[in-house]
């Protein structure tokens, strides 16, 4: 529990500093103040000024925050000011906007960053092919002669002939049907359907292609199945640091785009009052997450890590007012009015959107702590 506990703690850390610091790092470079750089959320536990930035640490340990000078007022405020250039609403619509999705980067940018790492330490991979992993003693593949890391090409067994054939006829015609094997399940269900039947598999062996023939046992001992022998689709691929970033970038791409899906399908089930399910977790299901990663050993928790950076990033970019997204949106209502957006509104609306979300957070922890009380 303490273990799981602090990684879970280091884990959201990075994850926040890393988010921050692409806002804090854009902001600088553009040339805006900053005013504080707080971790978590208010209100202040201790705060520290360095070089006229005030460096926060919050009560709420689940976000972080950079106040920028003038993020939340008009030029209007301060008509007559001096060194304008470093309050937000002075800067340009395009600058505005990169400071915004600098925090959204960065996770991205940080979830292909592991998932390269991972990727050049060799990563399971289906291959298109089905081959053995192992063999058990005395079994009918033994017996047969199969061995490990023979690759299963394809299996002929009986056709189901209803009619038509007399005894004799049936020695000689000996109706048969092959079946491709690409995936485990195509073996193990043509196996299972003509166990007590003698079938025969196609193999490949080096360069060598051999016919083997063998009869599934319809009984076996616990854990054999009917053939005796252990199979996968799977192969450990080490990518090259050459092509690991390309292979990341992709990977990274899909899940994100599977993560809107299933937000899309979140709101779907909110918006006609159906169950949100056990697909969603908040903190306490994320901590729980994070305690199974644990136990897989540090490959696991770096890809944990990897989609919960991603995860962050797909929901910032969302329009929901208190996020990046939210307030990246009222710089393109900006753009489409030709004015901006009186500060007090802007405010006031992100102030209502955080309320709501920290409503919806409280609920799905309640969904949490049900599902671990039921068990799951």
């Amino acid at each position: 529990m303490l273990t799981t506990a602090v990684v879970f703690i280091i884990i959201l850390s990075i994850l926040v500093l890393i988010h921050e610091l692409g806002h804090f790092t854009v902001a600088r470079l553009i040339g805006v103040k900053v005013e504080e750089f707080g971790f978590g959320l208010p209100p202040r536990i201790i705060g520290k000024k360095i070089r006229g930035i005030l460096y926060s640490l919050n009560w709420l340990p689940i976000g972080g925050f950079v106040k920028l000078a003038g993020e939340d007022e008009s030029e209007g405020s301060h008509p007559h000011i001096k060194h304008r250039k470093e309050y937000f609403f002075a800067r340009t619509k395009k600058e505005r906007a990169a400071i915004l999705l600098a925090g959204v980067a960065m996770n991205f940018l940080l979830a292909v960053g592991i998932t390269t790492y991972i990727l050049t330490q060799g990563v399971l991979e289906p291959t298109g092919h089905v081959h053995i992993e192992s063999v058990t003693r005395g079994s009918p593949a033994e017996k047969a002669g199969l061995k490990a890391n023979d690759v299963i090409q394809s299996i002929t067994y009986p056709r189901n002939v209803l009619g038509g054939y007399s005894a004799s006829q049936e020695v000689q015609l000996a109706p048969t049907e092959a079946k491709k094997i690409i995936i485990p399940a195509d073996l193990i269900d043509a196996v299972k359907a003509h166990a007590g039947q003698s079938v025969t598999l196609t193999v490949l062996r080096g360069t060598q292609t051999l016919s083997v023939s063998l009869i599934p046992r319809k009984e076996y001992p616990k854990g054999e199945g009917p053939t005796g022998i252990v199979i996968s689709d799977l192969e450990t691929r080490v990518y090259t640091i050459a092509q690991a970033p390309f292979a990341a970038t992709k990977i990274n791409c899909e899940r994100a785009w599977a993560m809107l899906a299933g937000i899309g399908a979140l709101i779907g089930r909110l918006l006609t009052l159906k169950p949100v399910g056990g697909d969603v977790a908040g903190p306490i299901g994320i901590a729980q997450v994070t305690g199974q990663a644990v136990k897989f050993g540090w490959k696991a928790v770096l890809e944990f890590m990897s989609i919960l950076s991603l995860n962050l990033a797909v929901l910032n970019i969302l329009p929901i007012p208190a996020l990046d997204g939210g307030r990246l949106a009222f710089v393109f209502l900006e753009k489409i009015l030709g004015k901006r957006v009186k500060p007090a509104f802007e405010q006031s609306t992100h102030q209502i959107g955080m309320i709501i979300l920290f409503i919806l957070i409280i609920l799905i922890s309640i969904n949490d702590v049900m599902r671990l009380a039921r068990g799951g």
